[in-house]
């Protein structure tokens, strides 16, 4: 498989995606033409509006967005793409529309059979086996919580270590320890904002200028640098 899962799309000091481009560039390469765009987290932003937003970015790069929500075999573009994107938006929208148009599979086989895969916040989300550390509200319950299952560990993207003066609410890192209390077996990275992960050939890297929290149950969190080797997490 080939990964490149993104935090965020929106960096301070940056247009959107902008900060990713040299990523999108070296992960895409010369080959890939067209990508089919998965709009379905869009739910305030429009499908079309989305896309336009999406191909604004990568036409620039040489590469051409058609969005699958145009088709009536929305099957069709991911089968007929180079690559595929997922946007960003609410992750529990995002996965029902997956599922109820057939494209959990369709994406899935594509993606195993070597199709580069890139997708930024509920787009790393659902790479994951299930939705289930998303920041998301559920605004629509999908028929299941299963994801992509791309990776073996869970992404939560956004993820944030610090709380506005007077939170007094449950922090992140709360949330994601009662996450792996009831799923002990499966670990979480905090995403920071501006980071990214790259799955190549069996092996994982961390993008950016910050490092990721890894939580597991029995263990004390811990930070692991972009210098540092995150293959193993493919292994849990």
């Amino acid at each position: 498989m080939r990964l490149l899962l993104l935090s965020n799309s929106k960096l301070q000091g940056y247009d959107y995606l902008e900060y990713a481009i040299p990523y999108f560039l070296d992960f895409l390469g010369k080959d890939v033409k067209k990508i089919a765009f998965v709009p379905y987290a869009g739910v305030t932003l429009n499908w079309n509006d989305y896309e336009a937003k999406v191909q604004f970015v990568f036409s620039k790069l040489g590469y051409t967005i058609e969005s699958v929500h145009h088709a009536n075999k929305p099957s069709d573009t991911i089968l007929n793409a180079d690559a595929i994107a997922v946007g960003g938006g609410n992750t529990f929208k995002l996965v029902e529309e997956l599922h109820k148009t057939g494209l959990m599979n369709v994406i899935h086989e594509k993606v195993l059979n070597g199709t580069p895969f890139f997708g930024w916040s509920a787009g790393a989300n659902v790479a994951c086996p299930t939705l289930r550390t998303t920041n998301d509200m559920p605004i629509i319950e999908p028929m299941s919580f299963k994801a992509l299952n791309f990776v073996p560990f869970q992404i939560n993207p956004h993820y944030l270590d610090k709380n506005p003066e007077g939170f007094f609410g449950e922090t992140r890192e709360e949330r994601i320890k009662e996450f792996i209390e009831l799923n002990r077996e499966i670990k979480v990275v905090g995403l920071r904002e501006g980071t990214v992960l790259r799955v190549e050939n069996n092996k994982m890297s961390l993008l950016g200028n910050h490092s990721a929290r890894i939580f597991q149950y029995g263990q004390s969190f811990y930070e692991l640098n972009p210098d540092e080797d995150f293959s193993f997490l493919l292994k849990s």
